[in-house]
């Protein structure tokens, strides 16, 4: 019974994910913009729940933070509990999802994705969100299997790490990858779209949590 209930609520969270990444046309096209870095900063401070006032942000649970410190700065691949569990958690976190596409059948940047990786890496090391313990998180389209996909999407959340590793010096422990494959489509009515080849970005623990 305690195996059912662990996997309903595995099952829960990553519906809710996906929901939340369910986007009505009209927002999609208000998220392709570029955001800045100031921007980005913003909304990976703010709580999900606007109304909520920074103190009234909720705090990671003991168990939570147990589990963010243990795979901060896991060099493999993280299992599928794990990767279910950051899943959890991540639907309790402030997070943006940016316009950091891919081209198809590849993890490779491509140039119109820069400017938005360069506002990431500012955001990421401003004072207030340095030190914080970020998800980078893999996503494709449909095209392909699910065992090709997820490899793909977890390529292309350690492309967006080592970028930021390389470009802004962000300490590798600090950059938590995981590939979610075609799982949590941003266009759910397009399984195929562009949009879907991307990298939500998620603060899973801030600097003084991580450092607890």
């Amino acid at each position: 019974m305690k195996i059912q209930r662990k996997t309903l609520t595995r099952a829960l969270a990553l519906a809710c994910l996906t929901s939340g990444l369910a986007l009505s046309a009209a927002s999609r096209s208000a998220l392709a913009e570029e955001l800045s870095a100031r921007q980005i900063q913003e909304r990976l401070k703010a709580p999900v729940t606007r109304s909520l006032t920074a103190t009234d942000r909720p705090q990671l649970s003991s168990d939570d933070l147990a589990f963010v410190k243990r795979v901060r700065g896991q060099t493999r691949s993280l299992s599928l509990d794990d990767r279910e569990q950051m899943a959890v958690i991540a639907t309790k976190r402030p997070k943006v999802d940016l316009e950091i596409n891919f081209d198809y059948n590849s993890a490779e940047l491509t140039p119109k994705a820069e400017p938005q990786l360069n506002s990431l890496g500012k955001a990421l090391t401003s004072n207030e969100l340095a030190g914080s313990v970020v998800m980078l998180g893999g996503h494709t389209d449909a095209k392909g299997s699910d065992e090709y996909n997820q490899g793909l999407s977890e390529r292309r959340a350690e492309t967006v790490k080592h970028f930021l590793i390389e470009t802004y010096k962000i300490p590798a422990a600090n950059l938590v990858t995981a590939g979610y494959g075609k799982n949590g489509p941003k266009n759910p009515n397009d399984l195929y779209a562009a949009e879907n080849r991307r990298v939500e970005i998620v603060n899973m623990a801030e600097r003084e949590e991580a450092s607890k």
